[in-house]
């Protein structure tokens, strides 16, 4: 079961779930954290411009994400077959597990004390692009949330978009938990818990995972 931990329990979790719906956030502007000066010219091109996206996306500076959360293949042997998709809450990091013990590692940024989740579930879906609607609780607690309410039709997509460049629904037992992996454009926040509930991913990350994931792979929030 996907789960609050902390100050959610019984059944007053099942009436704060909404609360998990992704956000944008100003909490993690500050840009101090700097990584080695001198970027490989394979990073340079896989964190570079995208411009054949639908919403052309500029490349980021490599200098405000730490080293260790950038793309990579690592040695990942685990008991969870091809396709799992693993979040790993205390190191910052998602795996999506390959053949012969193998994983493509990701840094994510997490959700902020208190929102907090783990369990399991299933990728359900996935979408390009997709249009962001903040549940009506999420925007009692940020009313400039009202214009993206789903009576306004949600927030659009674009490069401002709280769900950045792909979106990846978690489902379990069928029903949507409100809790997504996503993009961001706001990639110094990979490696700190700032939005409410979601798994967030540089978009040139996001894009990679989306093009790799099979649209049902199962989910699993250490």
């Amino acid at each position: 079961m996907i789960k609050r931990r902390q100050f959610l329990t019984g059944s007053a979790a099942l009436s704060i779930m909404p609360l998990a719906a992704c956000s944008t956030t100003t909490e993690a502007l500050d840009p101090t954290v700097r990584s080695e000066p001198s970027v490989p010219s394979n990073y340079k091109s896989m964190y570079g411009p995208l411009p054949k996206e639908r919403f052309p996306i500029p490349g980021i500076d490599l200098d405000r994400v730490p080293r260790k959360f950038w793309r990579r293949e690592v040695s990942f042997p685990t008991k969870y077959p091809v396709g799992t998709i693993i979040v790993d809450t205390s190191s910052y990091y998602l795996h999506l597990v390959q053949a012969n013990g193998k994983a493509m590692r990701y840094g994510v940024g997490l959700g902020r004390q208190g929102f907090e989740w783990s369990g399991e579930g299933v990728i359900q879906w996935k979408q390009k692009w997709p249009t962001w609607t903040p549940p009506a609780e999420m925007i009692s607690r940020q009313p400039e949330l009202e214009k993206w309410s789903a009576a306004n039709g949600g927030q659009p997509p674009g490069l401002g978009n709280a769900l950045g460049a792909r979106a990846l629904y978690i489902f379990q037992d069928g029903k949507d938990t409100l809790y997504r992996i996503h993009g961001t454009p706001e990639f110094w926040t990979i490696g700190k818990s700032v939005s409410s509930g979601c798994v967030r991913m540089i978009n040139h990350d996001v894009i990679d995972l989306y093009g790799r994931a099979s649209g049902k792979n199962r989910l699993v929030v250490l």
